[in-house]
């Protein structure tokens, strides 16, 4: 049972989006940051903080302090999945603006109100609490749009419209956070819709679904978490414990993707309540392909589905990486898994008890196949025994290697991968191309650095 929690707080400044390599993972993992002291209920104030010292402040204020510097709005702006994705919604669609009042909630640099007055809008209003809304009133001026847009520094939660637009026809919002509920704006979002769109209007984006999907990545638990198991000699595996429990914000290949996706959560903008957001789910994930499971990967996709030509932002690992790449779980045990079997779990989701910014995620998985003993979620790190592959390659060789290793012995332990990997055969050497397999570089290996297959003897005759 993985039990894991994503804090509330963005770093100020984090780095650039990197799409993954194509010639292997050269990874640039962001480890989701500890929150900041946590408070109650989300509070409300029309101005920036001004208490006297770090142990006044909130996670609220914490939450907005973190907004405040230009480095993340710069990030966001240069993510142009997501902002190409919103100009396409409103300049497309100017029929949906033309004459209307527009209420952009978390404006930040005003780049949205600018798209929606662009669009034809009568009226735009924007609304942030973070101090960068200052920067934004001088970026409105500069590009000629102080007749139409009105920037409101404050908290959706206490602020007042202006007189004449105390209805909008539109709301337009980019809530989305790691793992898209990660941070509550969209609860911010549900607030605004219910005080003050007007009947028959509209919100962009409208839909939401979360997705998971199960990966391969032997390569980064060893590094990273099977290190814990003998650093200088020492056993620091109670670090490792702590780590498997704490989600990482990653690009992932998408080539380690080794089953389907399972929509785990569907939200209609326009209907949802703030309860609909903590929600318990049940999935199922078929392989694609026989291989090692070593985490779970969540991601999302947002869709402007009342545009006259829908739009759907999609922040799964096939697509150009964007800002928010993908939340990943590690699974406390590799689950070795063939073609055609399925993983089946449950997840549950709801904000933090202390802070409703944050996230609380149980993640419980159970896996039964043929070559593995089953696994539950209660089952801890260990070698796990089992028959070799016997799916068969390209040579029509099946895995019985060509070639059996220089140096291997019957002995060892084999290194986790099909045996069909020593094979010379060009069609073979294509296949494991195409599926990633890993090589013989470091064999013997060192059955202490992660779950390993023995393989039967006889097949080295």
């Amino acid at each position: 049972c993985k039990s894991a929690r994503l804090d509330a707080r963005r770093r100020a400044a984090r780095p650039a989006v990197t799409a993954p390599g194509m010639g292997g993972k050269s990874k640039k993992r962001m480890e989701a940051e500890l929150s900041a002291p946590q408070a109650g209920p989300m509070e409300t104030e029309p101005s920036a903080p001004q208490a006297s010292g770090p142990s006044q402040l909130t996670s609220s204020d914490y939450y907005f302090n973190s907004y405040s510097h230009f480095g993340i709005h710069e990030e966001m702006l240069k993510d142009e999945v997501r902002t190409r994705a919103y100009e396409r919604a409103i300049l497309q669609n100017g029929h949906l603006f033309k004459g209307k009042v527009v209420l952009d909630v978390g404006c930040g640099t005003g780049i949205l109100c600018m798209f929606a007055a662009k669009a034809g809008a009568r009226a735009v209003i924007g609304i942030d609490a973070c101090a960068i809304i200052e920067q934004a009133r001088e970026i409105v001026e500069a590009n000629g749009f102080s007749d139409v847009i009105t920037l409101i520094r404050g908290k959706v939660e206490e602020v007042s419209l202006p007189v004449g637009c105390e209805k909008v026809d539109v709301i337009i919002s980019e809530w989305m956070g790691y793992f898209l509920l990660y941070e509550g704006m969209l609860d911010t979002v549900i607030y605004a819709r219910d005080k003050w769109l007007a009947p028959g209007g509209i919100i962009l984006p409208d839909k939401a679904s979360l997705y998971l999907v199960a990966i391969e990545d032997a390569e980064y638990r060893r590094e990273k978490l099977d290190f814990w198991d003998s650093v200088y000699g020492f056993d620091m595996s109670s670090i490792k414990r702590m780590a498997l429990y704490e989600p990482l914000v990653d690009v992932v290949d998408p080539s380690q993707v080794c089953t389907a996706p399972h929509k785990i959560l569907d939200i209609d903008i326009l209907t949802a309540t703030v309860a609909d957001l903590a929600f318990t789910a049940q999935f199922t994930l078929p392989l694609s392909r026989t291989d090692f499971v070593h985490a779970l990967v969540g991601y999302f996709d947002v869709t402007f589905s009342c545009c006259h030509k829908p739009v759907t932002l999609p922040t799964a690992p096939a697509f150009k990486a964007t800002h928010w790449k993908q939340t990943v779980f590690y699974l406390p045990e590799t689950l070795v898994a063939s073609l055609g079997d399925e993983i089946h779990g449950e997840i549950s989701v709801r904000p933090g008890e202390t802070n409703p910014r944050d996230l609380e995620i149980v993640l419980t998985v159970n896996f039964e196949a043929e070559k593995q003993e089953p696994v539950t979620s209660a089952q801890s790190i260990g070698c796990v025994r089992a028959r070799p592959h016997t799916d068969a390659w390209p040579c029509g060789r099946g895995c019985a290697p060509a070639t059996k290793p220089q140096g291997y012995a019957a002995s060892h332990v084999a290194i986790p991968i099909p045996c069909c990997a020593f094979c010379t055969s060009s069609t073979c050497a294509q296949a494991r191309d195409s599926r990633r397999v890993r090589t013989t570089s470091s064999l013997p290996p060192d059955p202490a650095r992660g779950v390993a297959h023995e393989l039967d003897t006889e097949l080295w005759a």
